[in-house]
């Protein structure tokens, strides 16, 4: 593929990621929690429904949701401490695991008496417990799932973690006068919300203490998908698999990068300038992703699912708001 095939769908994304930040900082929306990340994939998914868009952007969004997005998260490490990340510690990594285990067991059984065929079940599982889309798109060649399945889990995934990533701060504003702190809704936010970016968002829109808590956590749980495909892959190849055919196992690499840019900013080498660019680079390419997130959202697609695809990303989500709620309340309290 030619370099200039990128471009135009980059330059879209980045265009409404630019227009996005000068929104977000008119104080009625800043006020109200528009954050730009939040602006830039509402702003896409409006442009993308409107009309059709070229397919000649479909690259460039491409690389924004995937190599922009990763290398956005790694930066937002610098943003962080190994002290925070240790004073987390254990519990967390624990939410995190049963939030994970009971969403994905979940997905099996309800999907299983829901109709849906294994592949759904374990596609849309596993965008919903662990991180969106892009444990989707790592699950879909462990177990050999069509390109259709995991258009459509992808799409549940999405919408669903999009109304999760608007209604989370609104709660926060409900529950904080009983107790709530922004450290511990950047945990249930980190633990419950589907993709990186929105956990971002929904982070953000609280304050930075809150933000910084959610990706945390967040983070520790992508990296839990390097395990749990390992998992996958044994269990399928015993059932799926001809014999002696290796399955492919795709590792978050970037989740490492994260951690090691934490470490980074721990030791103090970066000059403050420095720093301070990097991290104007890091929320620039994170609203560009959402940006790209939103422009690549078709609610025709997902209507054209059918009801059980997304009424099982819909009683999954519920589950994570309810359910990991709970957990959350019992290991935090």
């Amino acid at each position: 593929m030619q370099k200039n095939a990128y471009l135009p769908g980059l330059l879209a994304a980045l265009l409404l990621a630019l227009a996005a930040g000068q929104l977000a900082s008119l104080p009625w929306l800043a006020a109200h929690g528009g954050s730009a990340l939040t602006l830039a994939m509402l702003g896409g998914i409006v442009l993308a429904n409107l009309r059709p868009l070229p397919s000649r952007w479909q690259p460039g969004l491409r690389l924004c949701k995937q190599q922009l997005l990763r290398a956005g998260i790694v930066l937002f490490g610098l943003q962080l401490t190994l002290g925070q990340l240790l004073q987390l510690g254990g519990r967390v990594l624990l939410i995190d695991a049963l939030v994970l285990a009971s969403t994905f067991g979940l997905a099996l059984w309800l999907g299983r008496k829901l109709g849906l065929d294994r592949d759904s079940c374990v596609l849309i599982g596993a965008g919903s417990a662990i991180c969106g889309a892009a444990a989707v798109l790592a699950t879909q060649p462990v177990i050999r799932a069509s390109g259709e399945r995991a258009s459509v889990a992808v799409a549940g995934v999405v919408l669903f973690g999009s109304i999760a990533m608007l209604l989370y701060p609104w709660l926060y504003s409900l529950l904080a006068p009983l107790g709530l702190n922004e450290a511990a809704y950047g945990v249930l936010t980190g633990s419950t919300l589907h993709e990186v970016a929105q956990v971002v968002a929904a982070g953000r829109a609280v304050g930075e203490g809150a933000a910084a808590n959610a990706v945390l956590t967040k983070m520790l749980r992508v990296m839990l998908l390097a395990p749990f495909l390992l998992l996958l892959a044994a269990c399928w190849q015993r059932r799926a698999a001809p014999t002696g055919q290796r399955v492919p196992i795709t590792v978050p690499w970037f989740a490492f990068g994260f951690i090691a840019a934490i470490a980074v900013n721990s030791s103090g080498v970066l000059a403050a300038g420095l720093r301070d660019g990097l991290l104007q680079l890091d929320r620039l390419l994170l609203a560009t992703a959402m940006a790209a997130l939103g422009l690549d959202t078709r609610l025709a697609a997902i209507r054209a699912a059918g009801w059980q695809p997304l009424l099982l990303a819909a009683l999954l989500f519920g589950w994570l708001l309810l359910g990991g709620g709970g957990i959350n309340w019992l290991l935090q309290a």
